[in-house]
């Protein structure tokens, strides 16, 4: 089955109504993106809290997939007149169909972290079979080693493998920090997370691994739990929120690591977090660090 794709800008704030109006009319989906895509002016696709800006973008790209054999220009003329908007500047193109699952699993290949840590996706050999690899699929779940926020994470694991250590995972996903401090000799590893699919997928993929992890949501964590090691990839926002709550997991001695931080957020984190632990930013990529440090004694 072939499809039309109708592509056009509009502001950002229209951009929902344009996109119920579409639907309405007979889109089968529609995506938005930044309208800067591919240039200079393009903003990242993590941005940063709301409490630092309101919207992504000023203007959206919008991409409605029609049906093959779709009036598209008379469906885009109704979602105009149901919103009250002039019908904008539009381009129209054809796709042709194919096997969608072969072409999205021919965007993931085994990705190298670090020294012999790899990611390798279920339906790829591995590039080094005697290598650490670690089957992690795209799924529904964050953390597929690809963002930069996950990959300080799993440098960080790997330059200082937990040995023996009892690890938290804090917001876990898919499991993939987890999975990778249990392969890398963790006595027991823990990971929680408030979304019951990434708790799910993160089972999944620990048995996929062949490493034992338990997960579950964070109001099972035992309030007395410690941990020699304690893990949150998250944002920046939630991490102060959680300080004390994090902190508190951390027993004495032990090692936080956090990550999901934009450089500038970094400062005012380090400020939080430096009540208990000695921390700082222990590596960056693109526009991401990494926090880390160790909790004072007592």
């Amino acid at each position: 089955m072939a499809f039309i794709a109708l592509r056009f800008d509009a502001d950002s704030d229209d951009a929902e109504r344009w996109s119920d109006a579409l639907i309405a009319a007979g889109a089968l989906s529609v995506d938005l993106a930044d309208s800067s895509t591919g240039t200079e002016a393009e903003l990242a696709p993590y941005g940063a809290p709301a409490a630092e800006q309101e919207r992504l973008w000023a203007k959206s790209r919008l991409t409605a997939l029609f049906a093959g054999g779709c009036n598209v220009r008379s469906a885009l003329g109704a979602a105009a007149g149901a919103i009250g908007q002039a019908v904008p500047p539009y381009s129209i193109e054809e796709i042709a169909d194919a096997d969608w699952v072969r072409v999205a699993r021919a965007q993931f290949e085994p990705l190298h972290v670090t020294g012999d840590l790899w990611i390798v996706p279920s339906w790829r050999e591995p590039v080094d079979a005697r290598a650490l690899n670690l089957r992690i699929d795209p799924g529904l779940a964050f953390g597929t080693g690809s963002h930069p926020t996950t990959h300080l994470c799993l440098r960080w694991l790997a330059e200082r493998p937990p040995r023996g250590a009892q690890v938290l995972d804090y917001g876990c996903g898919s499991g993939i920090l987890a999975i990778t401090a249990a392969k890398l000799g963790a006595a027991t590893v823990t990971g929680v997370d408030v979304d019951a699919q990434a708790i799910a997928v993160s089972r999944a993929n620990a048995e996929a691994n062949g490493v034992s992890a338990s997960f579950g949501a964070p109001e099972q964590i035992g309030e007395a739990s410690l941990f020699d090691v304690v893990i949150a990839n998250i944002l920046a926002d939630p991490l102060e929120l959680l300080a004390p709550l994090l902190a508190a997991r951390v027993r004495n001695g032990g090692s936080i690591c956090l990550s999901g931080i934009l450089e500038s957020q970094a400062p005012g984190l380090i400020a939080v977090y430096s009540r208990w632990f000695n921390i700082d930013v222990w590596s960056k990529e693109e526009a991401w660090v990494a926090l880390t440090g160790e909790r004072f004694k007592a």
